[in-house]
């Protein structure tokens, strides 16, 4: 494809409200990656904990060979944009970091601000996706994800002033992970660009969290987790009538 990122980055702008939010799956192998491209997804966007579980490992227990091979599948499975989620960055400075997920196909990356659980300093983290931008030279789309929220911080003065810092950084978007629906407008209202929210079943639907105040959604380990349900269900069938 031709220029992925800038189509990547397109996506994420002028999103009036009658386009509603710019819907990412997430997928976890390559033929997934191929199912929802067929859909007519515009772009997709790995998510480590599915990516994670279809090797055989733990979430954040993936070793970052295995990370990007599994990138590398999907992206060369597929024509559209693909962003992945390389969780911390596996200790990988930021020229090498940017070099792998290059190499792998990807034109869009997803960096937490958490590491064990613990919340990293923010003007630090800033500092790392500012140098994580001056490598891709605009050739990768940053998301940086926020995890205030995820870590117990439920005041979003903190979710927003990290995003801030991160915006101000050269982030592309921000993803507050796990704030709660009633503070997507403030979020909306205090921070800069595109703003990455998950769905959660039983949560608001897609295009009331665009209403909200997201650009985009994408849904982390969970049509991974719908899939292998069905997989099991076909499981029991076959099992019950051998």
């Amino acid at each position: 494809m031709t220029d992925a990122v800038g189509v990547l980055r397109a996506l994420h702008h002028g999103r009036g409200a009658g386009r509603g939010p710019l819907v990412l799956p997430g997928p976890w192998d390559a033929a997934s990656a191929r199912a929802f491209e067929e859909a007519g997804f515009p772009a997709l966007a790995t998510p480590s904990a599915a990516v994670a579980a279809s090797l055989g490992y733990e979430d954040g227990a993936t070793p970052a060979a295995e990370m990007f091979a599994a990138i590398a599948r999907i992206t060369r499975s597929v024509s559209v944009p693909v962003s992945a989620d390389v969780e911390g960055g596996y200790g990988l400075a930021a020229e090498e970091l940017v070099g792998r997920v290059l190499d792998a196909g990807a034109v869009g990356v997803n960096l937490e601000d958490s590491e064990d659980g613990v919340l990293l300093d923010p003007r630090a983290h800033a500092d790392r996706l500012a140098g994580v931008r001056a490598a891709a030279g605009g050739a990768l789309f940053v998301n940086a994800r926020v995890d205030s929220y995820l870590r117990g911080v439920a005041d979003p003065e903190e979710a927003i002033a990290r995003a801030r810092l991160y915006v101000g950084a050269g982030a592309d978007c921000v993803y507050p992970i796990g704030v709660p629906p009633e503070h997507l407008p403030l979020l909306r209202s205090r921070i800069e660009g595109p703003l990455n929210v998950a769905y959660l079943p039983g949560g608001p639907s897609v295009r009331e969290l665009g209403r909200l105040g997201a650009t985009r959604v994408t849904f982390g380990p969970g049509l991974m987790h719908r899939a292998m349900a069905a997989v099991r269900d076909i499981a029991g069938q076959v099992r019950r009538s051998s």
